[in-house]
């Protein structure tokens, strides 16, 4: 679908949403019998979806969310993102996950079941579901089921009962919720069982029968099932040698069903959590899931419910959802959710024109101004940072204008609201340098290439949960190009699936080839990937190259390794650890280090972690970070040495780098070093809070930070001169 079109589509949708009375009151007669006799199904005028959703596995993750959607691809977090409905007050165990919705065919009504679940209990610990109903999508009424104590004879030894889901069953006239459970005893597997809901949705009146089981006896779960060409289509997860996504059909819910065609999902990676929607007032439907270990979710569309091809490149999300469903919704409630959960500045902050740093849009609510970060290529003659994002707001003008003038007016109406007016202008600058939320930057100016790379830990993950990693390009150290992931924890690396933090980069050329060494962190352990180019692919080696910490140190973490190769000797050398700072130098195979190199290093009690070595003029400098990532002081300090392994001098200035609060920029650290080749010319590369929001969000500003460059100068005795973090960045550097 087109921008154009999808401008139209939510357009005329908000028309429709807006019928007056007095356009309804003129209608003859006739029409008004008509009405009478002829049935209008809801779904025929839904114009927007819902997203539901659970973000994590913390208890304050495992909670119902809602976003919305004007076209089902481009779809913006409710409420900020925050619950809508405290799982404290709903559920047995504290957490909910895995919700689904259904509208009834009252075309009214709305019931939601979710996992009544905190996975910190352990993934057997789930007994029962959470049953929910509302008549506007708002207000939720609530009843918890625990299923041995509603049916101990036959289930008193169930173990887990996962993923609920509601539909109706036109052979009783009642509401299924069907299920997997996992029974105790030798030989059981997850089978998905069925009951049906008493008349208000409060209980279920039924002994859970089984519904399906994988014919190949190993677990099923998360199944979802829509019903469409005459059938009953039921998606589900296998745990089969082949795991994924199957699809089994029936002529009748509680009917005999058969296989159908093989994998559903578009990947490699494992999936969970199907979750299948049609679209508004077309023949596609779209499978979605959640690849669990990728930290993402993937969309698929096809039009047969068996075929599906990967339409990622068209989809957008402000959020980080885990399984979750989607419901299309009429023009009247997006405008009701809209109303209870969307603010001036989620709508602003809603812009999604490619020049946009999203990330970065400054929404001042008081003196009713915007600033709109741009890169440096945009036309700001004619611009538009596309606002209309949620379906039943409008924004005016909805064009691209003209910003090099000075401030352009916005509009902005919100159903049910005051309409309100900011003025908005743009701005060019190179901080932060990547689009997006990433940390730890380590950055290499490969020989091979003549370009500049950026290394990053992959952020905006709570609780620094990602488990990814991406490279980024660059010819002139402000333009960087994407390269995508590089090595992906739980595929490419087997012996660890969480945690991917800080890597580092080292270019050798050996035996007249070039050789890229790319260290990393991984479930709190170092390991090394190698590749023939900067951009990958990398082969890991296949287990951890460094996994305990070093004899007599009992308190801190084997992560934030950092590579060294000293110009003198040409040998390379491995620096870690958090609340301790170790190094050894590598073999020459640079996939093992020498151990009785191992050397204990001993900066000050200002270090915390983030190890950075570099050579100058003779001297070997030393950076690590002050503080807490999470904290508004995190920070760089630096010592000198004689010795990639030797003692240190520690002046009393040695801050390289610290927050501005003048320019809201906070917690900037966790630093790397590029040096332009054949110049005395240098520059940090660091982290720091997203701006403008960081400051706000409390211990979440740690996981939510953002990669810039500043240039780096050096006083006439080697002394660091302290570096003042911008906003404007630096200027574009071409090599010569």
């Amino acid at each position: 679908m087109t921008l154009k079109r999808i401008k139209i589509f939510l357009c005329l949708s908000l028309a429709l949403s807006c019928l007056s009375t007095a356009q309804s009151e003129q209608l003859s007669t006739t029409e008004k019998s008509k009405r009478k006799t002829t049935t209008v199904s809801v779904t025929d005028k839904c114009s927007a979806y819902l997203f539901v959703y659970f973000t994590g596995n913390r208890k304050e993750e495992e909670q119902i969310r809602f976003a919305l959607s004007g076209d089902g691809y481009n779809f913006r977090a409710l409420n900020q993102d925050k619950p809508i409905v405290s799982s404290e007050k709903i559920s047995l165990s504290g957490g909910v996950r895995d919700p689904h919705i259904l509208r009834c065919e009252d075309g009214k009504t709305f019931y939601m079941v979710a996992t009544d679940m905190v996975c910190s209990k352990g993934w057997n610990s789930n007994r029962g579901m959470v049953l929910l109903k509302s008549t506007d999508l708002l207000n939720w009424t609530s009843t918890a089921i625990n299923i041995p104590t509603v049916f101990p004879d036959e289930f008193g030894d169930v173990l887990r009962v996962w993923a609920p889901q509601t539909i109706y069953d036109p052979s009783v006239g009642k509401y299924m919720v069907y299920f997997s459970m996992l029974k105790s005893g030798k030989g059981e597997y997850d089978k998905i069982y069925y009951s049906y809901a008493n008349k208000d949705f409060t209980a279920l009146e039924t002994t859970p029968k089984q519904l399906f089981f994988n014919p190949n006896k190993t677990a099923c779960i998360d199944s979802d099932i829509v019903k469409a060409f005459g059938k009953y289509h039921l998606f589900y997860k296998t745990e089969d040698t082949e795991k994924g996504i199957r699809k089994a059909v029936a002529e009748k819910l509680t009917g005999d069903w058969k296989m159908v065609g093989g994998l559903m999902q578009q990947t490699t990676s494992p999936v969970e959590g199907a979750g299948v929607f049609k679209l508004n007032n077309s023949d596609d439907w779209v499978l979605m899931y959640d690849m669990y270990t990728s930290g993402r979710y993937q969309f698929t569309k096809g039009s047969d419910l068996e075929h599906f091809k990967v339409i990622d490149q068209d989809v957008t999300m402000d959020f980080h959802p885990r399984h979750g469903t989607v419901l299309p919704i009429t023009a009247d409630e997006a405008a009701r959710l809209c109303n209870k959960w969307v603010s001036i500045s989620s709508v602003f902050e809603s812009a999604k024109a490619k020049e946009l740093k999203k990330i970065n849009i400054v929404v001042d609510t008081v003196a009713k101004k915007l600033v709109f970060p741009v890169t440096a290529a945009t036309n700001i003659n004619s611009f538009d940072p596309e606002l209309n994002n949620y379906a039943g707001v409008s924004v005016e003008p909805n064009k691209a204008v003209d910003f090099s003038k000075g401030g352009v007016k916005y509009t902005v109406k919100i159903p049910g609201k005051t309409p309100e007016t900011y003025t908005a202008e743009t701005v060019k600058n190179h901080n932060p340098v990547l689009n997006g939320f990433y940390a730890d930057p380590e950055i290499l100016y490969a020989e091979k290439t003549g370009k500049f790379y950026i290394y990053p830990t992959s952020d905006g993950f709570t609780n620094w949960s990602g488990n990814y990693f991406k490279c980024f390009s660059s010819d002139n150290l402000v333009d960087w190009n994407d390269e995508g992931v590089i090595l992906q924890l739980g595929k490419d690396v087997t012996w660890a699936n969480r945690n991917a933090w800080a890597p580092c980069i080292v270019e050798k050329k050996i035996d007249g080839k070039y050789k890229y060494f790319y260290y990393f962190t991984a479930a709190q352990k170092i390991g090394v990937a190698v590749s023939d180019n900067p951009t990958g692919p990398f082969v890991d080696l296949g287990k951890p190259l460094i996994e305990n910490r070093p004899e007599g140190i009992t308190r801190g973490q084997v992560i934030d390794q950092d590579v060294f190769t000293d110009p003198k000797t040409g040998k390379s050398y491995l620096y870690w650890g958090n609340g301790f700072m170790v190094a050894a130098e590598l073999n020459d195979d640079m996939t093992s280090i020498k151990q009785e190199t191992l050397t204990v290093l001993k900066p000050d009690n200002t270090f915390r972690e983030g190890t950075y070595v570099f050579y100058r003029n003779g001297v070997y400098y030393f950076m690590w970070s002050e503080n807490d990532t999470r904290s508004e002081n995190y920070r760089v300090r630096y010592a000198t040495s004689t010795s990639p392994l030797g003692t240190f001098t520690i002046s009393k200035d040695n801050l390289v780098i610290a927050k501005d609060p003048k320019a809201g920029i906070f917690g900037t650290g966790h630093n790397s070093v590029l040096q332009i080749p054949g110049t005395d010319e240098w520059y940090l590369v660091y982290h720091r809070f997203n701006y403008p929001k960081g400051i706000t969000q409390g211990d979440a500003a740690g996981y939510n930070r953002e990669v810039c460059i500043d240039k780096m100068e050096f006083n006439a005795d080697g002394s660091i001169k302290q570096v003042i973090p911008t906003h404007k960045g630096i200027d574009p550097v071409r090599l010569k």
